[in-house]
């Protein structure tokens, strides 16, 4: 389904290209989706921090864990 997408997207910039060469697309249009897509890539990167911190956080906690395994088991 992603895969379709893209290339829906791909077709639809490739005409709005065509048009901006004929001078036929509206620079308030083009401005309209560069907000768009900077929004959304603001709230994406903002998602993949918190998941990169939330994997960061479980990383941590099973070194620690292997660490005190390690620890344990060289004891007995």
């Amino acid at each position: 389904m992603f895969e379709f997408i893209k290339k829906m997207t791909e077709w639809v910039l490739q005409k709005e290209e065509e048009a901006a060469k004929n001078c036929k697309l509206p620079i308030e249009d083009i401005e309209k989706q560069i907000a768009i897509v900077k929004e959304k890539r603001a709230k994406l990167e903002e998602e993949c921090q918190k998941n990169i911190q939330e994997l960061d956080r479980i990383l941590g906690r099973l070194e620690s864990i292997k660490n005190i395994e390690l620890i344990k088991c060289k004891t007995k």
